[in-house]
């Protein structure tokens, strides 16, 4: 399976184009458009939030709630296009309206510079449009496409929030995926830990108030994960590399561990490896999960457990100093709308890239063309592993 995404933050549309769904998953939209709200919510949210519900519309790949085998298409329109018609039109137009809402005072830690720079763009608009975290609202629909996949195959998705501009919760052990979902849902700051979410509010709206921002970690956590995913054999086949990758590349993501994460660094190896159990019923297990469900870049049958670490967003309602790229003159950067705070809906973002790639990866193991046939080959596939 693979997927592309398109459009601009102000354009008309965004869209998305699945490859390699098999045939026959059934799929509502309403599975979809629920994704795309959690996307939208959590505490810390800026305006465009108003102006914007975002609502899929399927154009192609699925026809009576199924799936048909091929490509896919999903779009969204951008209610707020109607307001910038004119500045994000494909027409040509002159050179009084190019001056119009232009962008030449690159931010501090976008990619507005050095993407001018990259394209030759003389108008950084160009740059931001697309690398605005706007785009992510695509990624969320088809990872909310893959989870529908990977729940039909008796594997659950859960993200949550440890940690929000310094203040950190803690997750109780053994909280299976389905506590973890239900009590970030009912977290305004999808946060388990309840005696800290209250602070983490008050956190963000001081944090506003200052015309600031801040960052966070979210964790995302995939339980009933087959054995086997992934493989040993190449350094491009390695699940947790491809997860990996798959985190870093969310807006604003600068670092990502499995497991007890960093903290190895600081223990011994008997602190470190997972014990290897056996038992009739259930087959090999392990006696902790400190590696996160991975061993030699392949699940283990164990839970996964990711980390991602979100930096401050950048646009700043107290900017930063800047060059302006017309003048080279000093001068304070451009501010767009923002959040003072968008780690809760990062949190949405990540948990769709995880299961991104562990559909990609179940697609890639087992017989992928019919959706039945896909079925019965993870079950005996389970069995397989639970007798081997």
């Amino acid at each position: 399976m693979r997927f592309i995404t398109a459009g601009e933050s102000h354009g008309p549309e965004l869209t998305a184009i699945i490859d390699g769904l098999p045939a026959g998953l059934a799929l509502d939209v309403e599975d979809i458009n629920k994704e795309l709200k959690r996307r939208q919510g959590g505490y810390g949210r800026g305006g465009r939030m108003l102006i914007e519900t975002d609502v899929i519309q399927v154009t192609s790949g699925i026809r009576h709630g199924k799936t048909l085998g091929s490509p896919v298409t999903l779009t969204v329109k951008n209610d707020d296009f109607k307001n910038w018609e004119r500045v994000m039109g494909i027409e040509p137009v002159t050179e009084r309206e190019k001056k119009m809402r232009r962008v030449s005072k690159p931010r501090p830690g976008h990619a507005d510079l050095v993407g001018g720079i990259k394209y030759e763009h003389d108008d950084l608009r160009n740059v931001l449009e697309r690398s605005s975290a706007r785009e992510t609202t695509m990624r969320v629909a088809v990872g909310a496409v893959c989870k529908k996949l990977l729940a039909e195959l008796g594997v659950e998705v859960a993200g949550h929030v440890l940690e929000i501009g310094g203040i950190r919760g803690e997750i109780p052990e053994n909280m299976t995926v389905q506590e973890i979902k239900e009590k970030a849902e009912a977290s305004a700051v999808r946060c388990v830990d309840t005696k800290i979410e209250e602070k983490m509010k008050e956190k963000i709206d001081q944090t506003r108030k200052d015309g600031n921002t801040i960052g966070g970690v979210v964790e995302v956590v995939v339980g009933g994960v087959p054995v086997g995913l992934g493989s040993y054999t190449q350094w491009d086949t390695k699940l947790d590399a491809k997860i990996a990758q798959a985190i870093v590349s969310i807006n604003a993501f600068k670092g990502v561990e499995f497991g007890v994460g960093f903290e190895a660094a600081r223990l011994p190896g008997s602190d470190v490896m997972d014990e290897i159990l056996w038992n009739e019923l259930d087959g090999y297990t392990r006696r902790s999960n400190h590696l996160g469900g991975f061993e030699g870049g392949m699940t283990t049958g164990m839970p996964i457990v990711v980390r991602g670490v979100m930096k401050p967003i950048p646009t700043l309602y107290k900017p930063l100093m800047s060059v302006d790229i017309d003048t080279k003159e000093p001068y304070k950067a451009s501010v767009e709308r923002s959040d003072s705070s968008a780690v809760p809906a990062a949190c949405v973002i990540a948990e769709a890239m995880v299961a991104i790639e562990v559909a990609k990866a179940m697609l890639d193991k087992f017989s992928s063309d019919s959706f039945k046939q896909m079925q019965q080959d993870v079950s005996q596939y389970r069995e397989y592993v639970r007798t081997y």
